[in-house]
């Protein structure tokens, strides 16, 4: 059985050389291509939902966050994978948070991709480096997280607001200088913060901040 991809990006010479590639992978067949979000969704209206979305992040008119929202709301058979230049912690959270199901770079090799494809359709995820196993089912399923979600009320006022700046691109020497602490005294919150959350990244602790309110993307 043959699995059906839509390439989303808008570099027509990427997504050419990514469509040859895909073509070559057997079992795979791209039947779509688009140069943004609202490309792909007028594409869409006469043709069946493709059974996973290649899609990138910086695109005009429509972009990766707003594609992935649409496929998440409207093509919940559809499996999003992400590929991108973008390698901050915030963009992937936004992803992860709107839908996506997995998260590669640009630049990864070509056996990883295939890899990443594979994945997708075998389980509905690929888990990489870039995204642990636990905050893939940390946003995409709810039910079981809620026994995980700590409490705000056990966290501390500095804890919290460590929190917030968790979520920006600011290192941690640079939330030290905006909370008048010692960089020792960050280290010190987040690795408190670790044990208690029983959570092991700073992208953790972000999509942590996300879903207990702390802070709204």
């Amino acid at each position: 059985m043959t699995t059906t991809i839509a390439l989303v990006d808008d570099h027509e010479l990427l997504r050419s050389g990514l469509a040859a590639i895909v073509n070559s992978i057997e079992g795979y067949r791209v039947v779509l291509e688009a140069d943004n979000g609202q490309v792909l969704i007028q594409n869409l209206k006469n043709k069946p939902a493709p059974d996973i979305i290649l899609l990138d992040i910086t695109m005009p008119v429509m972009d990766g966050y707003e594609t992935a929202s649409w496929v998440k709301a409207n093509l919940p058979d559809t499996k999003v994978l992400v590929l991108s230049m973008l390698e901050n912690d915030g963009a992937i959270i936004r992803m992860l948070k709107h839908g996506a199901r997995g998260y590669i770079l640009k630049d990864s090799n070509p056996k990883i991709f295939k890899k990443a494809l594979n994945s997708i359709r075998d389980s509905g995820y690929f888990i990489n480096e870039l995204v642990s196993n636990k905050l893939m089912h940390y946003i995409n399923q709810e039910d079981s997280l809620d026994a995980q979600v700590m409490p705000i009320q056990t966290l501390s006022e500095n804890e919290l607001t460590f929190l917030k700046w968790i979520c920006t691109d600011k290192t941690y020497k640079e939330i030290a200088d905006e909370m008048n602490l010692s960089p020792r005294t960050i280290d010190t919150y987040r690795d408190n913060l670790f044990k208690k959350l029983q959570i092991k990244t700073r992208t953790g602790l972000a999509i942590f901040a996300i879903k207990n309110g702390i802070i709204d993307i």
